[in-house]
């Protein structure tokens, strides 16, 4: 009897024992709870009152989103990066009107289902989790332009992704990624793709059919050979940095490389434009002095009002010269800032059967310029028949 009552005695003490560990956790969950809610930073319940819409709570070792942030309904931005959180509350589906929300640097394994119920975010971070996949519901995020799961457990390329129609932005980086899909081109709203530190032996060959790529990372993997990517017209940066490689891929000419001997390859590349750049400057130059008409020193008659008759060989229609002329002296002309002026009696040119015999002389338009003040011009000797009969 007496071991039985000893029996029955311990049994109470461990029931009461256990409900005693029951009651102490509890009360260590409240404990920790109101712990969260009073380790709010500094300043946040001026926040509260405020309305601002940007809440950053990052850094705070929280284990639990603090309820308070449910209330917050004009929240636009969220950050809670670097915190032991591993899920969100399904209340978060309350904050309508978030566009960004932050969770990297977390514990998380999954991706909270209400999550893909906000649906007007527009930049998504959830990297350094320890996600593996990512949830079919994430197609409801439409909104969605960047998604950052870059530092998880990803093998394979998560397929969900082909849902987001206006996502430009995948950093997909530090995972464990072979292969990519081969129809991974159903993207056509992918900008930017980053996939640095993966475990990539060969280029994916579907990164060629991308033509819409402005910006590929593929730093930190085991490449050996890159192939041309001069057929991707939009690519702006491309780096291959930490790559076995032996020389720079081939890239279009304006497409910024980062790797190991980009440098000298885009010193290359500018020498050779700059050249190209001097010779097509020197190709126009040439082509627009043969294009400019060469009024230099032309023959110029003197010709009485009707010149026609003097070109034409008509002996009576030319006018006696002077004893001057027919000694050989020519008279000085003086020409005002460079300005022809002529007289009434018509002179021309003949700009038919110009004849270059100096320099100094440039053509500009309508403007004739000269370096001289005085200029001697050459006379054809025309024949006066009135003069020889009268020598006769």
């Amino acid at each position: 009897m007496g071991n039985s009552s000893t029996k029955e005695e311990g049994a109470l003490e461990e029931q009461e024992g256990a409900k005693d560990g029951e009651e102490s956790e509890i009360t260590e969950k409240k404990k920790e709870e109101v712990v969260v809610e009073g380790e709010l930073p500094l300043g946040v319940e001026e926040m509260f009152e405020s309305g601002d819409p940007v809440l950053d709570l990052s850094y705070r070792k929280f284990k639990r989103l603090p309820s308070r942030v449910i209330e917050l309904l004009h929240l636009e931005k969220l950050y809670v990066c670097g915190n032991s959180l591993r899920t969100l509350p399904d209340s978060i589906s309350q904050l309508k009107g978030l566009r960004v929300l932050a969770l990297d640097f977390n514990k998380m394994e999954d991706v909270p289902p209400a999550v893909c119920e906000l649906t007007k975010l527009t930049r998504l971070y959830l990297g350094s989790n320890r996600l593996m996949c990512l949830p079919p519901e994430l197609k409801n995020l439409r909104s969605l332009r960047c998604l950052w799961v870059e530092s998880n457990y990803f093998h394979t390329f998560p397929r969900e992704l082909y849902d987001l129609p206006n996502l430009k932005s995948l950093q997909i980086g530090n995972n464990r990624m072979k292969t990519l899909p081969s129809d991974l081109i159903r993207m056509e709203a992918l900008r930017g793709l980053w996939l640095y530190g993966n475990r990539f032996e060969t280029f994916p060959r579907v990164l060629l059919r991308m033509e819409h790529l402005e910006i590929l990372d593929i730093d930190r993997n085991k490449i050996t050979e890159f192939p041309s990517l001069k057929r991707l017209h939009n690519l702006h940066l491309f780096s291959y940095d930490h790559n076995p490689v032996d020389s720079p891929p081939r890239v279009g000419g304006e497409v910024i490389v980062v790797g190991e001997g980009a440098a000298e390859f885009l010193e290359a590349r500018e020498a050779k434009k700059e050249r190209l750049r001097k010779a097509a400057e020197e190709e126009a130059e040439e082509l627009a002095l043969a294009e400019e008409e060469p009024v230099i020193h032309g023959i110029l008659k003197n010709s009485s009002s009707n010149s026609k008759q003097i070109t034409s060989g008509d002996e009576d229609a030319t006018e006696p010269m002077t004893i001057e002329e027919e000694e050989g002296e020519i008279p000085v002309t003086e020409y005002d800032a460079g300005d022809l002026e002529y007289n009434e009696e018509g002179v021309e040119y003949e700009t038919e059967e110009l004849i270059c015999e100096g320099e100094g002389f440039e053509y500009e338009g309508d403007e004739l310029e000269y370096e001289r003040a005085q200029l001697d011009y050459e006379y054809e000797e025309l024949e006066d028949t009135g003069r020889q009969d009268e020598g006769a």
